[in-house]
């Protein structure tokens, strides 16, 4: 099977040469210094015209700052507003992750989980009323849980209808050599509920490896293609 390379690209600069490259799926985000906040409407406008072009889907990252992942009502409607903009543009998927925070761990944010997918699978409202639903990835946030944490959360994503989690497998700057094990559970609990999409570390020198060793035929990076840039 077909190995499929999803590129996180920050803005339009490097899609082009990605695509030119092999990246089969464009996760779109604004100002990756702080592991990416959600794209203009301009540049995600961009984006899907470019990428239905060549065949290539959109998932529009959906994620108001950065910092932490625990977002108050205000952030909640703008994360809200940015899902409904983007499924109005016409992208394929939306990226975003929500947490609680409490006695100094992080636990799953499943009620606004459930409006964000709502809001990315239900009726469309305001902008994105005659929009098709889109797909939905759980982002990076998902590494802040612990193991025992993290299969629960998987088992409430699938039922809420996630189609995928993004993780490392790990804490952020471990190789991803050494999150291997772990990933591969959380492979193995996910079944055919979830896909789980290793990012983090991963390059178009090791994608192919590290994918038959986990498990998984998707794989996601800034690295995950070989392009050259403009």
């Amino acid at each position: 099977m077909e190995l499929l390379k999803e590129f996180c690209a920050e803005n339009m600069t490097l899609v082009p040469a990605a695509v030119a490259a092999g990246a089969h799926r464009i996760e779109l985000c604004d100002n990756l210094a702080v592991g990416g906040t959600s794209p203009s409407y301009g540049v995600t406008k961009a984006a899907v015209a470019f990428a239905r072009e060549h065949d290539v889907w959109v998932m529009a990252m959906v994620r108001p700052r950065g910092g932490d992942f625990a977002y108050d009502v205000r952030e909640q409607r703008m994360m809200l507003d940015d899902i409904a903009c983007a499924r109005a543009l016409g992208v394929d998927g939306v990226v975003f992750g929500c947490l609680r925070y409490g006695d100094a761990r992080a636990a799953l944010d499943a009620e606004l989980a459930k409006r964000l997918v709502d809001a990315a699978k239900g009726p469309g409202s305001g902008l994105s009323v005659d929009a098709p639903p889109v797909q939905v990835t759980f982002h990076m946030a998902f590494d802040a849980l612990d193991g025992e944490a993290q299969l629960d959360a998987l088992d409430v994503l699938a039922s809420l209808g996630v189609e995928r989690v993004l993780t490392h497998g790990g804490p952020a700057g471990t190789p991803i050599a050494e999150n291997v094990e772990h990933l591969r559970e959380l492979v193995a609990h996910a079944g055919t509920h979830l896909i789980i999409l290793p990012g983090g570390g991963i390059s178009w020198q090791n994608a192919r490896q590290v994918a038959d060793l986990v498990g998984v035929h998707e794989v996601h990076g800034t690295k995950v293609v070989r392009c050259v840039k403009p």
